[in-house]
């Protein structure tokens, strides 16, 4: 049984917006953590991949734990405890700000660094694995329903 067939409770439930998103979001997870442990990241939570891939492509410019709240859509509390993990296991590094001794600026150490690239190609092929034989058009409309959920949900 897959993880869409898990999460249904029965025939009336099974095109809830809730469900689905749930089962999407769980089956994602497991596929993401099976892909990574085939590839040595057994250690990467999603949401550590997530950060950390947001931190790689903006190294460029000033990343604080409020750009990651505001970013990914999630609370102060919870932000602080995967940037501390996350500070704990070396992949990140938090400097303080000239001006303001409150603030810090994140950025990957060279281990976050590594990390990130190598989430970065085994998402990219776990993706085109999941994406198999979803015509581009569909999958358009699918990301133009997602934005339109989550313009309505932030209201």
């Amino acid at each position: 049984m897959d993880e869409f067939e898990e999460c249904v409770c029965d025939e009336a439930q099974k095109y809830k917006l809730g469900h689905v998103i749930r089962g999407l979001h769980g089956a994602f997870g497991k596929k993401f953590m099976a892909c990574g442990m085939a590839v040595g990241l057994d250690e990467v939570t999603l949401m550590h991949g997530w950060i950390m891939g947001y931190l790689y492509r903006n190294q460029e410019r000033a990343v604080y734990q409020k750009t990651i709240e505001s970013n990914f859509n999630i609370r102060r509390s919870t932000v602080t405890a995967i940037l501390q993990l996350m500070e704990k296991k070396g992949y990140i590094k938090r400097s303080a700000v000239e001006g303001d001794a409150r603030l810090k600026q994140i950025s990957l150490t060279d281990q976050g660094m590594a990390i990130a690239i190598k989430t970065k190609a085994m998402i990219d092929n776990m993706e085109s694995t999941i994406l198999e034989g979803i015509e581009p058009e569909r999958l358009e409309i699918f990301y133009e329903v997602a934005q339109k959920l989550m313009t309505n949900m932030n209201q």
